[in-house]
């Protein structure tokens, strides 16, 4: 699929946040495979491009802003009646002639604002004035602010504002201001479509996440654990790997574990890799719920700034080590706000658990005094599953932990787009 965005910037000045947006678009698109053009005015700098605008997949098409040797200035219509300036049709002619020439070889025009904004009119009238010369084409008009009232008296071509685009799907951010959108332009319901503006959590991460995500999922799952340490016995780390496979089998939610592991003298790495997923196989973890960064490009160690941005994905941190003396990482997977499940037989473990809220299980843990060894009734495994249950219902109750957990999912621009964006596009077909 070929399709246009039309923005008509004058500039790429992130203050203006519709920039923001359609980098966001932008993203999506090229993601999808889309070829890709973008319209702005002829008095855009090229210059102020960067990043995603600089990208060189992207046919880069300005627009006339030219009546004769005179730069055409935009006059803010608003209002539903009155008159135009003497020159607006011919500036509405010529702009139109150049958006022909942009378009006439794609498939979907994707307008930023166009049918909306008042200083837009011109544009406005431009683009149907192409809609008619090609009537195949199909458009997606997007409102990035709240509908305007239909007024109940308007005159041509003020009423452009107000008045439907043939072969036109309209939308907005939000759904509830769906029937205000159909309103405004006197169309059904049904040709009105909610795009939230999505939320890039990879956009300000390092390029170690961004690269871990490339190779895994790290926004679908509904339960995502952060386990750092050394690949030792000592962190116990089969045990986590067993409770986030009961976890998933108990609540039926989508689960995943990330050990940021790094080499120990303790353990021959692959062998101990091996016991881990066996454990968590054995209460149902696929073998794709359950990744080692040091099998994904980080042998020595995932980088701590990358551990920290991977606690802003996560929503549980499960601590079964044997022996701590303190325990930094729970404050640090704390501060970024996770459920902490810990193992209360570490004395520093439960003191500092308890003045955190955190939720406590029973492994094997070395004391002051002695080394203690757990035994459970009737099994180990009904222990597990029994607080899997409990664990995942408490996240499920946690507002807060939900709240993370939904803006992680549902409004990434991969959700975004394979859910909204992509199914609008390709159902042009």
């Amino acid at each position: 699929m070929h399709v246009a965005i039309v923005t008509m910037f004058n500039g790429l000045s992130k203050t203006y946040s519709l920039v923001s947006v359609v980098e966001e678009h932008l993203h999506m698109l090229l993601g999808g495979g889309m070829k890709v053009k973008v319209l702005v005015s002829q008095d855009c700098p090229d210059s102020e491009r960067y990043g995603i605008y600089s990208d060189e997949r992207i046919e880069w098409v300005k627009i006339t802003n030219r009546l004769g040797d005179k730069q055409i200035h935009w006059m803010d219509y608003t209002q539903p009646t009155g008159r135009v300036h003497p020159t607006f049709f011919e500036e509405a002619e010529v702009i139109a002639d150049s958006l022909y020439e942009a378009v006439r070889d794609v498939d979907v025009v994707f307008l930023h604002d166009i049918l909306y904004q008042g200083w837009h009119l011109v544009h406005n009238i431009a683009i149907r004035q192409v809609q008619a010369r090609l009537p195949r084409l199909r458009f997606l008009a997007m409102n990035h602010s709240y509908p305007a009232v239909r007024p109940l008296r308007m005159d041509w071509p003020l009423s452009g504002r107000y008045t439907p685009l043939p072969n036109t799907t309209y939308l907005y951010p939000a759904e509830s201001g769906l029937p205000a959108l159909a309103g405004q332009y006197n169309v059904p319901l049904e040709q009105c479509r909610a795009i939230p503006n999505s939320l890039n959590l990879y956009g300000e991460m390092s390029e170690a996440v961004q690269g871990l995500g490339s190779l895994t999922d790290l926004l679908t799952p509904d339960i995502l654990a952060v386990y750092p340490g050394r690949l030792t016995t000592g962190k116990q780390f089969e045990k986590a790997a067993a409770l986030i496979g009961a976890m998933g089998a108990e609540s039926g939610k989508k689960v995943k574990l990330i050990f940021c592991d790094f080499p120990s003298l303790d353990i021959e790495p692959a062998s101990y890799k091996r016991i881990i997923r066996n454990a968590g196989e054995s209460y149902g973890l696929g073998s794709e719920e359950l990744v080692f960064t040091s099998d994904m490009g980080w042998p020595d160690g995932f980088p701590h700034r990358g551990v920290m941005e991977l606690f802003t994905l996560s929503n549980l941190f499960i601590c079964t080590s044997y022996s701590e003396s303190f325990g930094l990482i729970v404050l640090e997977a704390a501060s970024r706000g996770n459920m902490l499940v810990l193992n209360q037989a570490v004395p520093a473990l439960e003191e500092l658990g308890h003045g955190l809220n955190a939720y406590f299980m029973r492994w094997n843990a070395r004391g002051f005094d002695c080394d203690t060894r757990e035994s459970y009734h009737p099994s180990e495994e009904a222990y597990l599953r029994e607080h899997a249950g409990i664990i995942a219902k408490q996240m499920e109750n946690n507002p807060v932990l939900q709240a993370k957990t939904i803006t992680r999912q549902r409004y990434s621009p991969q959700w975004i787009w394979e859910n909204r964006l992509k199914p609008l596009i390709e159902g042009f077909n």
